[in-house]
């Protein structure tokens, strides 16, 4: 596990859920890699470097969920080390920077997943599977917000430094909207970007409102933002016959519900049929036994490098408008 921030966090107690003994952590600040150590039945090393992780005996699996600029990097120096790895998203900061992990991953013959876990929230799982069963036909639009309240000193943190991140809320929060606009729409290309730095003082955007035009047909309008100040995950998807309604990711952002509002035959008001799902948020384990399964061979839904290119070609045209 290299990087054990938030995320890092998050994918270590998941292998851990999912039986995966954790041997080794490093990241930059010990002391947080020494408290998630302590949480960890496997008792891994705390190691002084990533290169000292990677070399730890019986390793052959690793998660890289460092800050942006280090990405590429980092999951390129664990494929040349041997292992499959899981690298979050966006897994680079520009798509030239993904090159070095492609060349990495072909001369290692290794696998390397994207860490876009939205993919495995219910809800969206469950509105990916009516989309393609195209039950109640095409689809004609999407509609989606993604954005969190604000925090003291959020100008300051690393996500704000543009030579770190590569870019602002269309990086961090705008990159899963696009994501998911490829996963249920299929692949898209920029119509309209405007980004803009409407509250914070940063060099990066605060605000970023894309469309993307489907080669299937459908459009989507797209807001990421770091001033909605009441955390929100919104989606909303028109079909021909029907429009479901995504809400919600659990925790600080509600509870996680699709609502499926069917066109009857004469028009008029649908029938609507909605489910919810409680805490916790399973999206890390679900995407951890997606990679596991991939790995051994099995179907899986969720996002390679291919996927991670498309999105970060998006918002390099957008940053470039």
């Amino acid at each position: 596990m290299i990087g054990c921030g938030v995320v890092g966090r998050k994918r270590a107690l998941a292998l851990a859920s999912l039986g995966v003994p954790v041997r080794a952590l490093y990241d930059r600040d010990a002391a947080r890699a020494g408290e998630l150590a302590d949480d960890l039945p496997s008792n891994p090393r705390v190691a002084t470097s990533a290169s000292e992780a990677l070399e730890t005996d019986a390793v052959n699996f690793a998660v890289v969920a460092t800050t942006h600029e280090a990405l590429a990097e980092t999951a390129a120096a664990a494929l040349l080390h041997g292992c499959d790895v899981l690298v979050e998203k966006p897994g680079a900061r520009r798509p030239v920077e993904l090159d070095e992990v492609q060349r990495a991953a072909t001369a290692s013959d290794r696998a390397v997943r994207v860490g876009y876990n939205h993919r495995f929230h219910p809800a969206v799982r469950a509105a990916r599977e009516i989309v393609r069963d195209e039950r109640f036909g095409p689809m004609l639009w999407m509609r989606a917000r993604y954005g969190h309240g604000a925090r003291v000193g959020y100008e300051k943190e690393w996500r704000t430094d543009a030579s770190r991140s590569g870019g602002g809320e269309l990086l961090d929060q705008g990159s899963h909207l696009i994501d998911l606009t490829r996963h249920l729409a299929g692949p898209s290309t920029l119509a309209f970007a405007e980004l803009r730095a409407s509250f914070w003082p940063t060099e990066v955007e605060d605000n970023a409102f894309l469309a993307l035009r489907a080669d299937a047909g459908a459009f989507a309008w797209l807001h990421a933002s770091w001033t909605e100040w009441k955390n929100c995950f919104e989606v909303e998807i028109a079909l021909t016959t029907a429009r479901l309604d995504l809400r919600g990711l659990g925790g600080s952002y509600g509870t996680e519900r699709l609502v499926v509002h069917s066109m009857p035959p004469e028009m008029g008001p649908p029938a609507s049929a909605e489910q919810t799902w409680g805490d916790p948020d399973d999206s890390w384990r679900l995407e951890l036994e997606d990679v596991l399964g991939g790995l051994a061979g099995a179907k899986t839904i969720g996002a390679g490098l291919d996927d991670a290119r498309a999105v970060l070609a998006i918002v390099e045209e957008a940053y470039d408008r």
